[in-house]
Order: structure tokens, then C-alpha cells, then sequence
């Protein structure tokens, strides 16, 4: 299991748009991801789990990945928040 916080940057947080392409980035990996955010966690493989995270701009997140390609998985997911998930 690798872990690391992030910073997201987009104006208007994890609204469904910057959601989709969050989990369809997850998606792409064996491994499981998932993200804490005020002491849950989320599933990023889904939609809805992501959007009732309600995360706002400029929160933290941690996300944890855990499997074959975790390391990966870890990289390229912060590197698409750190992008501001296309906006």
C-alpha cells in the first residue's frame, strides 16, 4: 500500500466532470484506489463515492492505492489533480 496528500487545485473541487475523468484515470489500474477526505474514504473507481466526498477547492486529500501497479496508480493519480483534472 502507498499513500500520499494532495492539494486540490480546481475552482470548483470534485463536481461531476473533474469526478468522471478521476475515476476513469482510477479505473485504468488493477490496483484499488481510494482517497480520505475528513476522515472517509472513497472509492475513486466510483462516480457517485467520489461526488459524496463533497471535496471543495484547496482540501487535502490522501489517496491510498494498494495492488500490482500501485506505485503507478499513485503517480499518475496525483499528477492529474496536481493538473486540475482538466479545468
Amino acid at each position: 500500500m502507498v499513500s500520499e496528500k494532495v492539494i486540490v487545485k480546481n475552482p470548483t473541487g470534485l463536481h461531476l466532470r473533474p469526478a468522471g475523468l478521476l475515476c476513469n484515470q482510477a479505473m485504468k489500474y488493477q490496483s484499488s484506489v481510494q482517497f480520505s477526505h475528513n476522515h472517509t474514504v472513497s472509492n475513486a473507481k466510483s462516480v457517485l463515492s467520489v461526488l459524496a466526498a463533497c471535496v471543495k477547492c484547496g482540501d487535502e486529500i490522501e489517496l491510498i492505492c494498494e495492488g500490482e501497479d500501485e506505485d503507478t496508480a499513485l503517480r499518475e493519480m496525483i499528477l492529474l489533480i496536481q493538473s486540475g483534472l482538466g479545468e
